[in-house]
């Protein structure tokens, strides 16, 4: 019985060679692309830890001394919660410095980014059940809110009325990452850094914990009847809306 020996050659038509030519294109592209994504991940990661560390050192050289409500929501005419929670930089890095030659008379001690923006750690605030220990800063601009969390509105620490602290939630261990995680009842410690009452560390117990819109800025109202209050506001884990954590002073 004869046989045909057809090769391989005789079924490579111009079409078929074309599609492995392609195919070979496309799987060099996904190797090119998988290598590109994750060296933005590393990048990224490297830039949250670098800024990460400013924020401990800050913490680290804190010194401590012993030493009627506004009925008023923030004005969101600036879209304030939007900016500064959702158009985040993960390649910049906020370098930051001690300002010289400070005014001996000023308790605050005055820090200062590579570009020039002056702060200052206002208080701290403890979450001992998520472990989330950073200074809170005394603004919430998009810069500075790569450092730490910061303060968005009210009063000063540990004062009557409604604080509001707000940071990033990274999904990791860094800033407020797991405060979506509290629970009613979950104790958070507010140092005071600057003022008549510095060193002064008051607890906070959680009475409410929601989601709202980017634009939805009532927890921001200082209508606590006379009461200490702090407001915490970070994202969800999509970034998509805000997680609001009310707490009130443990009497």
């Amino acid at each position: 019985m004869n046989q045909i020996l057809v090769s391989e050659k005789l079924y490579m038509t111009p079409e078929l060679k074309r599609k492995k030519r392609m195919y070979k294109i496309d799987f060099f592209i996904s190797i090119f692309l998988v290598c590109i994504l994750f060296s933005y991940y590393i990048y990224a990661e490297y830039d949250k830890n670098k800024n990460e560390a400013i924020s401990k050192e800050i913490l680290s050289n804190l010194n401590f001394e012993d030493n009627v409500a506004d009925d008023t929501t923030i004005k969101f005419a600036n879209n304030s919660i939007v900016v500064i929670l959702n158009t985040e930089d993960p390649f910049e890095v906020v370098y930051s410095e001690p300002v010289p030659e400070q005014d001996p008379n000023d308790d605050i001690e005055w820090l200062q980014t590579a570009s020039g923006t002056m702060y200052y750690a206002l208080a701290t605030i403890n979450i001992p059940s998520i472990d989330c220990t950073y200074p809170v800063l005394n603004d919430s601009t998009e810069e500075l809110l790569k450092i730490s969390p910061g303060k968005f509105w009210g009063p000063d620490p540990n004062e009557v009325g409604n604080f509001c602290i707000v940071g990033h939630n990274y999904r990791s261990d860094k800033f407020f990452s797991h405060v979506p995680d509290l629970e009613i009842g979950s104790v958070i410690e507010i140092t005071n850094l600057v003022g008549k009452n510095k060193g002064q560390t008051l607890k906070y117990s959680v009475y409410d914990k929601y989601i709202v819109q980017p634009d939805d800025v009532q927890c921001t109202s200082q209508r606590t009847n006379g009461l200490k209050e702090i407001t915490v506001i970070t994202c969800t884990d999509d970034s998509k809306e805000r997680v609001i954590v009310k707490a009130r002073e443990m009497q």
